[in-house]
Parts: C-alpha cells; sequence; structure tokens
C-alpha cells in the first residue's frame, strides 16, 4: 500500500480516534487528516485536542471521559453530526498502573479495567451501526505487554490482554457485517502514558533506560512509527486483514 492509495481510499471518510491530545493518539489522528479522512480527537482534556487540531485541518476537537456513561453515544453523535458516516474506530485511550500483587486494591484493578476495556468495548458498541453500513474497522492499541508478561505492572498487562482478546473474538463475531477489528501492541514510545500513572520524572527515566537496555534495535519507539501502523490496518486497502495484532516494538518481544 502506497500513500497515494491509502489518501484515495480514506478521503472523505470518518475517523474517531480517542486520547488524541497527545503521544501516540495525537500522531494517529495526524497521519490519518494527512490520508484525506475527517478525524475527531478525543480525549479528556481540551486545551491538548485543540493543539492536534491545529496540526491538520482536517481534525476537531471533542473533550469527553470515555468512561463517562453518556459518552459513547454523544462521540459517535458527534461524528456522525459532523460528518454523516463512521468509517474507521481507533481505541487508543487507556492508562497504566504500576501495581504489584501486595499492593493491589479493588478500585485500582477496576479503574483500570473501566479505562482499558469497558470504555474500549462501549465506543465500539455505539459506533458498531455506522461502522456495519460503511463495512469499516476498529483498531485497538495493545502493548507488548498484552501478550507477555510484566511483573509489578500485571494488572495493566492483564487489561491489554483482554483487548487483544476482543479483538480476535470481535473480529470473528463481525466478519458477516464485513467490520474488520485489528489491533497494533506498542513497544515502549516516550510518551506522557506514565507521568499520569502518577510516576516521577526520575522514575520513568530509569524505567525507559531499562527498556531501551532490552530491545534489540536499541532505541524507544516513536508515536509516529506505531500510527504508521494503525493507518495501515484501519485502510479500506486491508479488506482481507482481521482479527491480528501487530507488534510494533523494536523486537522486545522476542527476547
Amino acid at each position: 500500500m502506497t500513500k497515494d492509495q491509502s489518501a484515495h481510499q480514506l478521503a472523505g471518510k470518518t475517523v474517531i480516534v480517542t486520547g488524541a491530545g497527545s503521544g501516540i493518539g495525537r500522531a494517529i489522528a495526524i497521519a490519518f487528516a494527512q490520508a484525506g479522512a475527517h478525524v475527531l480527537g478525543v480525549g479528556r482534556r481540551r486545551d491538548p485536542l485543540d493543539e492536534t487540531a491545529r496540526e491538520h485541518p482536517g481534525i476537531a476537537a471533542f473533550a469527553a471521559d470515555i468512561r463517562a456513561e453518556q459518552a459513547p453515544e454523544a462521540i459517535v453523535d458527534a461524528a456522525v453530526d459532523r460528518w454523516g458516516r463512521v468509517d474507521v474506530l481507533v481505541n487508543n485511550a487507556g492508562g497504566f498502573a504500576v501495581m504489584s500483587l501486595a499492593e493491589a486494591t479493588a478500585s485500582r484493578v477496576t479503574d483500570l479495567f473501566d479505562l482499558n476495556v469497558t470504555a474500549p468495548t462501549m465506543l465500539a458498541q455505539a459506533a458498531l451501526p455506522h461502522l456495519r453500513r460503511a463495512h469499516g474497522s476498529i483498531v485497538n492499541l495493545s502493548s507488548t505487554y498484552g501478550h507477555r508478561p510484566q511483573p509489578g505492572a500485571a494488572h495493566y498487562a492483564a487489561s491489554k490482554s483482554a483487548l487483544e482478546h476482543l479483538t480476535r473474538s470481535w473480529a470473528l463475531e463481525l466478519t458477516d457485517d464485513r467490520v474488520r477489528v485489528n489491533a497494533v501492541a506498542s513497544g515502549p514510545v516516550r510518551t506522557e502514558v506514565l507521568t499520569s500513572a502518577g510516576l516521577s520524572d526520575a522514575v520513568v527515566e530509569e524505567m525507559y533506560e531499562h527498556e531501551i537496555g532490552r530491545i534489540p534495535l536499541g532505541r524507544l519507539g516513536e508515536p509516529h512509527e506505531v500510527a504508521g501502523w494503525v493507518l495501515r490496518l484501519g485502510d479500506p486497502t486491508a479488506p482481507w486483514l482481521t482479527g491480528q495484532v501487530v507488534t510494533v516494538d523494536g523486537g522486545l518481544e522476542l527476547i
């Protein structure tokens, strides 16, 4: 698939991207907009979303907490009211938590799964009638640790493992509707997610250095490198690809 093919196929399509205010989500929103799509960038904070929207005129900002009870319907309605359709849903928003078994609490586990599993589920459900009409696609954002252990953050890993299993199961469930469902499992990328989890800058840097030492390609990923694969999976030029989890992590899953 060439860049020109992608732009041709996505021109006029509507894409919802959650967690679009920074990092990988911002890069995904920009990638789809550059390919000609209309993009609704969703996030909790308006100012970062507005920064994303300023990167391309094809991006519109919509501030919402995807965990709120009426948020999924409001997000989908905002896209449909503006552009008349939904072709691609990118479930990028998610949270990270350092939480050993000894430190785990029911409320922290529930909060993590609410954000990483329940919210994407309800948003996919709200978008489903429109995705069926468009023969569209869902792209979920997982992690290398969705399919390998992560001591000290097992519940985060488990939430991403659940999202990967949902990806495969939804792919089979929605074949008759010609709705494709895939996922991108990202390795470590320098974003705000660890800081947002309450970790200090020093701890974050220590974690990054540890990961760099383990990644075969010897560096962290860049947001645009992950976004490129999300674009490929959401693109209509990949009509025979569904139920796949594409790992983009510099080889980390191999060790």
